[in-house]
């Protein structure tokens, strides 16, 4: 019997670029957006690959498949796939690790500069009337202050390419996998979290969500910070503690931050970011691109085909154990 694919997440208005690259093994697909756990274990229990945007796939998801051998993620963090139930029941998980890093830089600095030149808060102040804002907004030129990059991997290094050519005074970066040296060829200088914190003007998180990045940012780190320090987030929410950020955005009316991301998603109408003037909020965007979602979208299906037909996906983030 030809494989089934069960395509959770039905967020794309077309899905021929995966029914393209799945017809290599004949694939059967069905594509569902799941309202409860239930009604997405019906969908997956008997597929033989999972192609996953949003959806959490926990553990006991994962115990009621009966057939799967790969589930692939469409996106870089697999946060919402558990790998070591995957591992045991012998599922490969993978993910598609090259996309939009152009993207996700390219929006992080844009979050950077709106909330340095206070671009937002202008537009809604001019509308209303007002002129001559300069006075509410301070500004120090890019060349004395110090950009800091939390995260030296694929996005890190590009945004920290891009940094490069603006003229910042110094590039600090915290990434305990990566060594002094590397860092100091791409143009930085490797430093501890506590010391990044303490000097950088500008502080930007590219790092995945684990247990060992989960609220690496919470009330201790920001009592670091200066008080006039940018923080910009396109990563994960939780990397920061929310209900803390906000506390030091209403203490230090001169902080600001940029955040693509948040703890809870869609952010909720009663969030107290929304009502903050010294915050840019966007909608969990930062990857897209015309380019990008069609990378996106062949990659995470060849990562299928590639346990069909050659017995590993393009890209695994776990080895899975031998079954019984």
């Amino acid at each position: 019997m030809n494989p089934l694919v069960a395509i959770i997440d039905s967020v794309f208005d077309s899905y021929e670029q995966e029914k393209t690259v799945l017809e290599q093994i004949n694939a059967r697909i069905d594509i569902s957006n799941p309202g409860s756990e239930r009604e997405l274990i019906s969908r997956v229990k008997h597929a033989d690959a999972v192609l996953v945007n949003l959806h959490g796939i926990n553990k006991t998801v994962i115990e009621e498949m009966d057939r799967c051998r790969v589930i692939s993620r469409y996106g870089v963090g697999v946060d919402n796939v558990h790998l070591e139930a995957a591992a045991n029941r012998g599922i490969w998980v993978a993910n598609v690790p090259a996309y939009c890093v152009e993207e996700t830089a390219d929006h992080a600095l844009a979050l950077l500069f709106c909330c340095i030149h206070g671009i937002a808060f202008k537009d809604r102040l001019i509308r209303q009337g007002h002129w001559k804002l300069e006075k509410r907004f301070p500004l120090s030129r890019t060349g004395v202050c110090t950009l800091g990059i939390i995260g030296c991997g694929r996005i890190g290094r590009r945004l920290h390419a891009k940094a490069v050519g603006l003229g910042f005074r110094e590039i600090l970066v915290y990434d305990p996998y990566v060594s002094a040296e590397e860092i100091a060829g791409l143009g930085g200088r490797k430093t501890v979290l506590e010391e990044l914190l303490r000097e950088a003007d500008f502080i930007t998180l590219h790092v995945p969500l684990n247990k060992e990045t989960f609220h690496l940012l919470a009330a201790p780190q920001f009592r670091l910070m200066k008080p006039h320090a940018v923080l910009v987030n396109t990563s994960r929410g939780q990397l920061i503690d929310e209900t803390a950020l906000v506390r030091a955005l209403k203490n230090e009316q001169s902080m600001s931050a940029g955040l693509d991301v948040y703890e809870r998603e869609p952010l909720p109408d009663n969030s107290p970011l929304r009502m903050l003037d010294n915050v840019v909020l966007t909608d969990h965007t930062a990857y897209f691109s015309s380019q990008s979602i069609e990378e996106l979208k062949t990659s995470a299906a060849q990562n299928v085909t590639q346990v069909f037909l050659h017995g590993s996906p393009v890209s695994p983030v776990n080895t899975p154990y031998e079954l019984p």
